[in-house]
C-alpha cells in the first residue's frame, strides 16, 4: 500500500485572490513505512509575498524568484503522487490551492477522494481539544523542536509521524518485501515464541489399577464397545 504525506505552503488563504503556493513537500510511505522517497519543491509564485505569509513560512520574494514556477514542476509532481491516497492535514486548504495551480497550467484536478484528512480524523477522535499539527506533536510526544517557521517537507515528515500515531501506531502491513531496512523493522515486531515438546510420559498401570478398572468395565451396562463388538 503507497501512501503520500503531503503539504503546502502558500502565499495567502485564497487561491481565488491571486494567492498561490509557494512550496511543495511530498513524503513517500509503503505499507505505512517510511521510504525516504521524497518530492521538494520551491515554486516561483510570480507574485510578491505578503508580510503575514513570510512571518509564518520564512520564504522572501527575493528567494522564490530565482526558482522555477508551478507549471515546470506539475509533470513530476503527478508523476510522483500517482493515484495513491495523499495524507493532509486540512486536505481542503491544500487541494484547493493544488487544483487551482493545476487549472492554470490545464491540467487536470486531482480528484478530492484521493485525499484523506488527518485534521478530521483527529477532530473525530479527540473532540473538543486542539487539532494543529503542533498540537498532536505534543500529545503523541513527537519532537517538533525544529518547527521555528512551517516548511513543507518538516511539516510532510512530522505529519507522517502524527497520520500513523492517529491510526494506531506503526504497523506496517507484513505483505510482499521491502527494502533490507524495512524487513530489519518488520522482523522487530515480530515476537517468536519458542515451545518446548516433552516426550510423552510413558509407565505400566499396577495390577491394583488393572483390577479396579475391570471392576469398573462390569458394572457398565451396554458399553458402546460392546455393541460394536457384537
Amino acid at each position: 500500500m503507497r501512501e503520500i504525506v503531503l503539504d503546502t505552503e502558500t502565499t495567502g488563504l485564497d487561491p481565488n485572490l491571486g494567492h498561490r503556493i509557494v512550496e511543495i513537500g511530498c513524503l513517500e510511505l509503503k505499507n505505512h513505512i517510511v521510504t525516504g522517497e521524497k518530492f521538494h519543491v520551491y515554486v516561483n509564485p510570480r507574485r510578491d509575498m505578503p508580510e503575514v505569509a513570510f512571518g509564518i513560512h520564512g520564504l522572501s520574494t527575493d528567494f522564490l524568484k530565482d526558482h522555477p514556477p508551478f507549471e515546470d514542476h506539475a509533470e513530476k509532481f503527478l508523476r510522483f503522487i500517482g493515484k495513491d491516497r495523499l495524507i493532509i492535514h486540512n486536505a481542503r486548504f491544500d487541494m484547493k490551492f493544488l487544483n487551482a495551480e493545476l487549472e492554470w497550467c490545464k491540467r487536470d484536478p486531482i480528484p478530492f477522494k484521493q485525499a484523506f484528512d488527518t485534521l478530521k480524523l483527529a477532530r473525530e477522535k479527540f473532540p473538543g481539544s486542539p487539532a494543529s499539527l503542533d498540537a498532536l506533536c505534543k500529545r503523541y510526544k513527537i519532537d517538533n523542536s525544529n518547527r521555528t517557521l512551517h516548511g513543507a517537507l518538516l511539516d510532510s515528515e512530522l505529519l507522517a509521524e502524527v497520520y500513523l500515531e492517529l491510526i494506531g501506531g506503526a504497523q506496517p502491513d507484513f505483505i510482499g518485501e521491502g527494502t533490507s531496512e524495512q524487513e530489519e523493522k518488520k522482523a522487530k515486531l515480530i515476537n517468536v515464541i519458542e515451545r518446548q515438546i516433552r516426550k510423552a510420559r510413558e509407565f505400566d498401570l499396577s495390577p491394583h489399577e488393572l483390577e479396579e478398572h475391570k471392576a469398573l468395565l462390569e458394572k457398565l451396562k451396554s458399553p458402546i464397545w460392546a455393541k460394536k463388538a457384537s
